[in-house]
């Protein structure tokens, strides 16, 4: 079962966004408020809504966390109204989001990911001795079949951007899972890619999480995009 805590924003009612918080391995679901990063949206008077989650290992290892996201927290939020989903993945829940996305891109109207768990050294390894995300081939990886299903989806994503998602990255310059970072900010837009000085820790994500608002993610929508349905 996934454990999700719901953060309402104050103020109005309205067409609303829902931003689902995933977190890296050891984090709980509270955490996310306890250390600032719901308050740091709603200071800010946005209509975002907040369900802070924390999704079993057990769904990243046998594959179905994006069944599982899909059935606990975003089929609820459809049924309830939210035309407007993000994702925000911390670390192992950077990979979560990004592997909700390659199964149900045409929902998701944004991801951020902080400091996102990209593979394991050896994959990462892999994409630095390919030259980088574009020239690294699935066929011969090591990588698991779930980096595999990440990566591919990213390289296509990012050969040809579609409308949705928008995706943003930060990471720490200190972080040690920055050379993966590094590779996947080479072939983003620089306008989406913010850094700061420090590592792997909640200091510095929560000063990332900041500078990603600032950038005012979620005040663009395309009048293209539909609202999504349930898949």
């Amino acid at each position: 079962m996934i454990d999700c805590r719901y953060h309402k924003a104050p103020g109005g009612d309205g067409s609303r966004i829902l931003l689902v918080m995933l977190p890296g391995i050891g984090i709980a679901a509270g955490e996310f408020a306890e250390r600032g990063l719901v308050t740091s949206v709603h200071d800010r008077g946005l209509p975002v809504d907040v369900v802070a989650t924390r999704p079993p290992l057990d769904h990243y290892l046998d594959g179905t966390i994006a069944a599982e996201l899909h059935r606990a927290v975003v089929e609820p939020a459809l049924r309830q109204g939210y035309a407007r989903l993000w994702f925000l993945g911390i670390s192992l829940g950077g990979m979560g989001a990004l592997l909700y996305a390659t199964v149900h891109d045409a929902l998701v109207e944004g991801v951020v990911l902080l400091a996102p768990f990209l593979g394991t050294q050896g994959t990462v390894a892999e994409l630095a001795e390919a030259g980088g995300l574009a020239s690294w081939r699935a066929g011969t990886s090591t990588a698991t079949a779930s980096e595999r299903q990440m990566l591919v989806w990213l390289q296509r994503f990012l050969s040809q951007p579609p409308l949705r998602p928008a995706l943003y990255l930060g990471y720490g310059c200190d972080d040690r899972f920055a050379a993966g970072h590094r590779l996947l900010a080479d072939r983003l837009p620089k306008a989406r890619v913010v850094t700061a000085n420090g590592g792997h820790d909640w200091e510095t994500w929560a000063t990332l999480w900041r500078r990603v608002l600032d950038a005012e993610p979620f005040a663009a929508r395309s009048a293209e995009l539909d609202a999504p349905t349930i898949e």
